[in-house]
């Protein structure tokens, strides 16, 4: 749609099929002029309020061929989706002084702990890591970080570490295998989803799950990105890496599994690949060559 009250049109009728199989393959939805000035105005964060997506799950694995720093990282960060200043909440007090308000509640905040350690406990993970400002925002983040400590005495068997988020950020760069799942608020998972792509290579490495109560969106991880729609040089990965979990999760585990090696034969041969991984190769090339390594 080019215009905003027809993109939410198409946005409604979207929610109600999703609603009614539990699941979609999505990539990002580009936001079309005409809506609020504010942050509630993007297509994504309006599908996720529409569904109830409270949970941003951001699985980040190295992949053979492009992630050359960190070869063997499998990193899960989990997000709360529906609070934090994604609620788009600002105002001008005066002439040139902004206030933009962080929500942040006991509820949200339980739901999404229990969410992550029950996740960890399920995928046998080790341990898990709560990332905050605490230290600075005593009662939002201080909030986040209580219920998140009163959860974690539920699940003994999964260990818990708290760490500021600027430190969190330069241990990730400097030894990422040290974590495991790490849960935080909206704008810290935004902030640290991007600098593990970054560590692992780009946006090929990673893909994101939205999840609701009886919904989840397997969804691409890259921004808007414009001004490549329509040029045929565009990665194909980024939207083929969630579906090949989408595979996995209705138990299509055989044709997942084919789709993985053959991605993993193209990025490793590095001869058939997008810009971005360091090739020539057209969205197209790259896609085809998939295909024959099937």
């Amino acid at each position: 749609a080019h215009d905003y009250a027809a993109a939410i049109a198409q946005l409604q009728t979207a929610a109600t099929a999703v609603r009614d199989s539990g699941l979609a393959l999505k990539t990002r939805l580009l936001t079309p002029p005409g809506g609020p000035t504010d942050a509630s105005n993007n297509l994504n964060v309006v599908l996720r309020r529409e569904l109830g997506l409270f949970a941003g799950v951001r699985a980040v694995r190295s992949l053979p061929g492009v992630s050359i720093r960190f070869p063997d990282l499998d990193l899960l960060i989990i997000r709360e989706n529906s609070e934090d200043i994604y609620k788009g909440i600002e105002h001008e007090i005066v002439p040139g002084v902004i206030e933009s308000i962080k929500v942040v509640t006991r509820a949200a905040s339980e739901r999404i702990a229990r969410f992550a350690f029950e996740t960890a406990l399920y995928l046998e993970r080790e341990h898990l890591t709560f990332v905050h400002k605490a230290n600075i925002m005593k009662q939002s983040d201080g909030l986040f970080l209580g219920v998140v400590r009163e959860v974690a005495e539920e699940y003994p068997q999964i260990p818990l570490r708290t760490v500021i988020v600027d430190a969190a950020c330069m241990q990730l760069v400097l030894d990422p295998n040290q974590f495991d799942v790490l849960l935080m608020g909206n704008l810290y998972g935004d902030v640290l989803s991007s600098l593990c792509n970054g560590i692992t290579g780009g946006i090929s490495s990673s893909l994101g799950i939205d999840i609701g109560d009886e919904v989840r969106i397997y969804e691409a991880v890259h921004g808007d990105a414009a001004e490549l729609v329509g040029k045929g040089v565009a990665n194909p990965l980024p939207l083929l890496t969630p579906a090949v979990d989408l595979l996995h999760y209705i138990e299509e585990a055989p044709a997942a599994e084919r789709i993985a090696a053959a991605i993993e034969a193209v990025t490793v041969a590095g001869e058939v690949v997008t810009a971005d991984l360091g090739g020539t190769a057209s969205t197209v090339e790259m896609t085809n060559a998939i295909i024959e390594a099937l």
